[in-house]
């Protein structure tokens, strides 16, 4: 870990009506780092997410990224600085082809010439997204959906992508393919949160890791510690 954090979540805390979310959650996240959050449904590993991205706003508590305190940003303005999401359930604008979803990911970008650019990039890290360019995002397989969504995240050039259950519902072939690209991202420098409820998988293409029980870090540690700690074993690994 950095002495200098690209993001610190200090005592986090989120209510949704009178249910407390998150209760109290720190963590750091350094320059270049895979960090994974694990937990059951329902722990608050998505509203950790949204919370970052400014979906949802904290009750109390800091987030701070790059020394900014993003807690009272907007949305756009959290965009801007360089923190992208990609969310649960892909939420693409389905009656939009792909080259339009990519082209709205990138409406932070004022230079055409570089969002062209960025898409063409897309295009070569995702080719079968470069095939269906014309084709409207809703009738896209969920693998391809889920190509499509991580590609507009990408397109706001974020040094921190938030990745939320990007292996959700997927064929074993198409995760594999997911995770390749991940790893690819991870090399090239993108700091990344990942949310995942494999835990094998998350454990294995994560530097770090914190799991979430009932809206508080109950465990955190490097991947392998993590993957090795019985309790963790017993409750998320099988």
């Amino acid at each position: 870990m950095t002495s200098n954090p690209l993001l610190e979540i200090v005592n986090l805390n989120v209510n949704y009506g009178g249910i407390q979310a998150l209760q109290d959650v720190t963590l750091t996240i350094g320059e270049g780092e895979v960090v994974t959050l694990i937990g059951a449904n329902g722990a608050g590993k998505s509203t950790t997410l949204r919370a970052i991205s400014r979906l949802v706003t904290p009750r109390s508590g800091r987030i701070v990224y790059k020394g900014q305190d993003i807690t009272r940003r907007r949305p756009d303005e959290v965009v801007r600085l360089g923190v992208a999401h990609s969310p649960e359930g892909r939420r693409m604008l389905s009656r939009l082809t792909v080259l339009e979803n990519l082209e709205l990911g990138a409406y932070t970008q004022t230079n055409r010439a570089q969002v062209q650019a960025d898409i063409a990039e897309q295009f070569r890290r995702f080719p079968r997204l470069a095939e269906r360019r014309y084709q409207l995002a809703g009738t896209l397989s969920g693998g391809e959906q889920q190509m499509l969504a991580i590609a507009r995240a990408l397109m706001s050039r974020p040094r921190l992508l938030l990745l939320d259950e990007p292996s959700l519902g997927l064929a074993p072939l198409i995760i594999r393919e997911i995770f390749s690209i991940i790893r690819d991202l991870h090399a090239q420098g993108v700091t990344i949160l990942l949310v995942e409820q494999n835990a094998h998988l998350a454990f294995q293409h994560a530097d770090r890791g914190y799991v979430l029980e009932a809206g508080r870090i109950t465990f955190e540690g490097s991947a392998a510690s993590l993957a090795g700690d019985e309790r963790v074993k017993k409750a998320y690994l099988g």
